[in-house]
């Protein structure tokens, strides 16, 4: 199944590291993000992306959600999620690195699960950076259900799944 405006989002066991103000620098405990459950009732923007410390990720698509996060919140967003396939320690580091803080979860999506269950997986063993990543993508879900959902063309570009063309969809 690929994931399309109308379904539901795939109910997904993911983890990730929450921000602590009180101890920036050091790392948390594992937290569960489970799509059914924490996106109920909720609007959630969801964003994908193939790895965490990557150029195109890093210069281009996690800086303009994070520099656009007050923004998206103020359409009424209750989350912004950013989930790539690394594992949460990466995704808490390259966080920090970013000063994401607590305005996205950087959540982990490392054994696959949310790339199999959408369709929105690449593979991208070819260059040595394995066969399960999660393309580029951003989805807006409301109660659940995908109300707006843009793939990338090209995933090494961010043309239709920035920061700008979210808050527009909003």
């Amino acid at each position: 199944m690929v994931l399309q405006v109308g379904n539901e989002f795939p109910e997904v066991i993911l983890k990730y590291v929450p921000y602590d103000d009180a101890h920036p620098d050091e790392c948390g405990q594992p937290q569960v993000l489970d799509t059914k459950k924490d996106f109920a009732g909720k609007k959630v923007v969801i964003f994908g992306l193939p790895g965490a410390f990557t150029p195109t990720c890093s210069a281009q698509h996690l800086p303009l959600y994070v520099a656009q996060a007050e923004a998206i919140k103020a359409k009424g967003v209750d989350r912004i999620v950013c989930v790539s396939s690394n594992d949460f320690f990466v995704l808490d580091a390259w966080g920090k690195q970013n000063k994401v803080k607590d305005k996205i979860i950087m959540a982990s999506d490392a054994n696959g699960e949310l790339g199999r269950a959408t369709g929105l997986s690449l593979d991208l063993s070819k260059m040595g950076m394995g066969s399960q990543r999660l393309t580029r993508f951003a989805a807006i879900v409301v109660d659940g259900k995908v109300t707006h959902l843009s793939v990338e063309p090209n995933p090494g570009e961010v043309a239709v799944s920035g920061a700008d063309n979210i808050l527009a969809a909003l």
